[in-house]
């Protein structure tokens, strides 16, 4: 096996390589690349760091260690004493291609180069700026811990592993990008998960070719699931710790990425989406009465408006003591109008809550309910039957666990709208049908999206049909193919 050969090699002459790191990192034109010019027992030395990434604690410990010694230290092998004795720090490494050096450089780590030796010292003594862990936005609970991930890597595979120290837990670290180079950690349990998907989920990312990561997470899911035309999610968010442990034990694989605070868990069914750490919080009884509260929330958003709207232009489909279900006045726009509006004017109000600063949500939320619906019920734009329902649905995509499904479903509600205004009853029925078939037919990398409804697992279904007491779960799903299936 040959090893490949470095394409700028460091060199024994201190000056050639300051001058190619100098050129390359750009240390005269950016203020925040520092390079130091030090001597130490009679060898001339250069560091080279990021300003604000450095601990300056650290860098300052070490340089006094460097500071006492004499010539007669470092006669012999100078950088073996110096990675084994004389650099009092954890992470210590040791690098003879120049490019890898700049890499490092940026990364954040900081690098000493030492007259006569012909390769580089690295010191990972860095540190970013972030956030303490806070609970996640999302995805609170009112049980349970209140920690979450956070910006930086390093941090959230310490909360993984705060929770499973199984000697078995891998963190394989890869970089993507051309030139942002950004750190993701592909997280698995090696006893437990799919070798066969590992392998999969690593290959994906190792073939993404792009400039940077600008979306973080968001720009791996774009390469490594596909579907750019279809609204559903294949991959799931969370920024729960506890959460992301739970499906390792269950043998998925768990993506992070620099950057972002939300990690990537593959694979992942529909059902896996209308899952919450609340119904695992309670008893049994109540965890399972909440999971079906939540799915009948959810059957709402995306059945609720184009049913009803079916049975007020078709009458006579409701029986005679369910006649009430219709409007009582059609009013002066149709329907079907009235819901378009409506599902437009709900978005508008979600994208101003996203820009609205915290102290004005509340003057938001009474401008959009009483000002504005009341009004537009008055003056004829919408009846008081579809500002009844649509907040129904609305309530219903809001209970969403997963924010990508609820948008998802979103979209679908407004197919079921169309068909049904274009087709009727007919059209309405062909577009649940497509539907049906198409999450039949997707796959998350190689599990079925429907799973277990289709191909049907009656013991599988079941356990996603009604929140199962956790000593009964003694099966990981066969779905994901588990090294070792009992826990």
């Amino acid at each position: 096996m040959t090893t490949e050969q470095p394409k700028h090699p460091v060199t024994s002459n201190l000056q050639d390589n300051v001058s190619y790191l100098k050129d390359r990192l750009g240390v005269d034109k950016s203020f925040d690349v520092i390079q130091l010019d030090l001597k130490y027992a009679g060898k001339d030395m250069s560091m080279f760091l990021i300003d604000g990434f450095a601990k300056d604690d650290i860098l300052h410990l070490i340089m006094k260690f460097l500071a006492n010694l004499d010539e007669q230290s470092l006669k012999g092998d100078t950088l073996d004493k110096l990675l084994k004795t004389y650099i009092p720090y954890v992470e210590v490494e040791k690098v003879d291609d120049l490019d890898n050096v700049v890499d490092s450089v940026l990364a954040g780590p900081t690098v000493l180069l030492v007259d006569g030796l012909d390769q580089a010292i690295i010191i990972d003594a860095r540190t970013y700026p972030v956030r303490g862990p806070q609970e996640p936005d999302t995805e609170r609970v009112v049980r349970g811990s209140r920690d979450g991930f956070v910006e930086t890597i390093v941090f959230n595979t310490a909360l993984t592993r705060r929770r499973i120290r199984d000697r078995s837990l891998r963190m394989e670290y890869l970089q993507v990008g051309r030139r942002s180079k950004t750190d993701i950690v592909v997280c698995y349990i090696e006893d437990i998960a799919d070798p066969e998907h590992v392998n999969e989920v690593k290959k994906s990312i190792d073939k993404i070719d792009t400039d940077g990561l600008p979306m973080a997470e968001k720009t791996i899911e774009e390469f490594i699931s596909g579907r750019h035309w279809n609204p559903y999610p294949v991959v799931r968010y969370t920024e729960r710790p506890d959460t992301a442990a739970a499906h390792l034990y269950e043998g998925h694989v768990i993506i992070f990425v620099d950057g972002s605070p939300s990690v990537l868990i593959t694979p992942t069914t529909f059902w896996h989406h209308l899952q919450h750490a609340e119904e695992y919080r309670n008893k049994p009884v109540v965890g399972a009465y909440l999971r079906m509260v939540r799915y009948v929330a959810v059957w709402a958003s995306l059945f609720l408006l184009p049913i009803w709207y079916l049975l007020s232009v078709n009458p006579e489909l409701l029986p005679e003591n369910l006649s009430f279900i219709g409007p009582n006045e059609m009013g002066n726009i149709p329907l079907f109008v009235q819901f378009i509006l409506i599902e437009i004017g709900l978005d508008m109000l979600r994208m101003a809550a996203v820009h609205t600063p915290t102290s004005l949500a509340t003057a938001l939320g009474l401008v959009a309910a009483l000002l504005i619906g009341q009004v537009a019920v008055e003056v004829g734009l919408f009846t008081n039957e579809v500002v009844l329902y649509f907040a129904v649905v609305a309530i219903g995509t809001f209970a969403t666990p997963s924010y990508e499904l609820s948008l998802a479903n979103r979209i679908v509600r407004i197919f079921f709208l169309i068909a049904a205004a274009a087709f009727n009853v007919v059209g309405f029925v062909i577009a649940v049908t497509l539907w049906i078939i198409l999450l039949s037919r997707m796959k998350s990398f190689n599990v079925p999206y429907f799973w277990p409804f289709i191909p049907f697992s009656y013991r599988a279904f079941r356990s996603v049909l009604f929140r199962a007491p956790i000593p009964l779960k003694n099966k990981r799903p066969p779905v994901l193919h588990p090294e070792d299936p009992d826990r």
